[in-house]
């Protein structure tokens, strides 16, 4: 990616893209590459690792505090987007509803420093491509572990909306790894 090709393809001056692309360098989202310009950072299987590693922590951080916290309104909010992933079998859709619960999760959770690390990790995933929700098996077996979730947070059971949420993401992770890396990747148990 080269900064005067973007902007000119978004139709903006190039200090808003050179402000961007500094941002994504340092979340290490892109590395600068001469003479080609920005590329892409791909992932190694530690980096991966680590990366699900800090999702199972603050996903299940952010189902804790939202058992604790979440307003009437946020509980019935997830049931309405859990209402709309049981009538959806396209992958991509069903992650885009996926991401869209755990944001009113995050929000329910009423922590400021909690959302920004949620929002750098999100940024992060979208490197790793194709969404497990593409694997046989994984739309209703999401479907049910977000389920869970919910219906702990929507009782205010905070250390069962926390696990709930860490073997989801647990489950995703094994997925991952497989998918990325072949499938003795995932067996790791965790």
């Amino acid at each position: 990616m080269r900064e005067t090709d973007i902007a000119e393809r978004l139709a903006v001056s190039r200090t808003p893209v050179r402000e961007a692309l500094k941002r994504l360098e340092s979340e290490g989202m892109v590395r600068f590459a001469p003479p080609r310009g920005f590329v892409v950072e791909q992932l190694s299987e530690r980096q991966v690792m680590e990366l699900y590693a800090m999702r199972k922590v603050l996903v299940g951080a952010a189902a804790r505090f939202a058992a604790e916290q979440a307003s009437p309104i946020e509980v019935l909010s997830m049931n309405q987007v859990v209402a709309q992933l049981e009538r959806t079998k396209v992958p991509e859709e069903v992650a885009a509803l996926n991401r869209r619960l755990h944001e009113i999760i995050v929000a329910a959770a009423h922590n400021e420093y909690l959302s920004k690390a949620a929002s750098v990790l999100g940024d992060a995933l979208a490197l790793l491509g194709t969404t497990t929700y593409s694997q046989p098996g994984r739309i209703k077996s999401g479907l049910a572990e977000n389920k869970q979730i919910v219906a702990c947070i929507a009782r205010h059971d905070a250390d069962g909306a926390e696990k709930a949420a860490q073997a989801h993401v647990a489950a995703a992770t094994e997925l991952r790894l497989q998918m990325l890396f072949g499938p003795e990747s995932g067996q790791s148990g965790s």
